[in-house]
């Protein structure tokens, strides 16, 4: 019996560069739309976030 070790497959990034910028452009969107819904907050934080990300 012959027994192989494989390793897994290296992981591929699913989100470019410019996909986190066309996402935070869209985000900015909404929260300019949406400047007084209290889930906004929720919004500015994901449009940090995504500005960060997209910075590596």
């Amino acid at each position: 019996m012959n027994a192989t070790t494989t390793e897994p497959a290296r992981a591929r990034a699913v989100l470019s560069s410019e996909d986190f910028k066309l996402l935070q452009e869209a985000v900015l969107f909404y929260l300019k739309a949406h400047e007084d819904d209290p889930v906004s907050s929720k919004y500015s934080n994901l449009y940090h976030r995504l500005g960060s990300a997209g910075r590596r």
